[in-house]
């Protein structure tokens, strides 16, 4: 387990938090298919919260993406670095997030964000601020829709249809079990959206969630109860 590590100069305010997704958002690439689904590993991030003793911990577990075999894990705890503010998340998260990747020996290949990427007032959710901040290929797979709309795509595993703001496109709601209520998919950094559903559903053949969230989920809020308990 890791200590977490604030970059310097992290904000501390929102609106410093503000004009620093003004300022990276233009350094997301969208022009790269990023790895393809299969191949090489994917990683699932996510974090978890004690706000009443002001602390967070973060998961990074990468699998095989041929097998979904665990390859390797780690984990950070620290402090919780900025107050919960909607649209701001990242600045609570992504500090733990670098910690727990930075602990990693393996290649993460594609970073699987529990959030979202261009699916964001700013275009500019945790998984394209983590793969601006560390290059990797990001995307964001959410549990729900946030303020967007969408139609309900068909019913057969794999159907999907557009996550819109408005008139814009900004991911897909992607059903990955017949029947179930869909994910919401977005791009991060450097892969493009037909390749994050992929690697969604390759990453979900059993449950709606990717195998590569499930684990990251169980393993981040481990790690915060052993060190509160610690």
């Amino acid at each position: 387990m890791r200590p977490v590590r604030i970059p310097a100069g992290w904000p501390a305010t929102e609106v410093q938090a503000r004009a620093t997704q003004d300022e990276l958002r233009h350094r997301v690439i969208l022009g790269e298919s990023g790895p393809p689904p299969g191949a090489g590993h994917v990683t699932g991030v996510d974090v978890a919260y004690d706000d009443e003793r002001d602390t967070v911990a973060a998961a990074a577990v990468v699998l095989d993406a041929a097998t979904l075999d665990v390859v390797e894990e780690a984990t950070a705890v620290g402090r919780v670095p900025f107050p919960y503010v909607p649209g701001l998340l990242a600045f609570r998260e992504l500090p733990a997030v670098l910690s727990a990747l930075a602990a990693l020996a393996a290649d993460p290949g594609l970073v699987l964000c529990d959030g979202y990427g261009l699916a964001h007032p700013r275009r500019f959710g945790l998984a394209s601020h983590l793969g601006v901040l560390t290059g990797l290929p990001t995307a964001g797979v959410a549990k729900n829709p946030f303020a967007f709309s969408y139609a309900d795509p068909a019913t057969a595993r794999g159907s999907r249809s557009p996550l819109l703001d408005g008139a814009e496109p900004v991911g897909s709601a992607l059903r990955t079990r017949d029947g179930v209520k869909p994910v919401f998919v977005s791009v991060g950094h450097r892969t493009d959206l037909d390749t994050a559903c992929a690697h969604t559903l390759a990453l979900a053949p059993r449950y709606r969630l990717p195998h590569s969230t499930r684990l990251a989920d169980a393993l981040c809020r481990r790690a915060l109860k052993e060190a509160v308990a610690g």
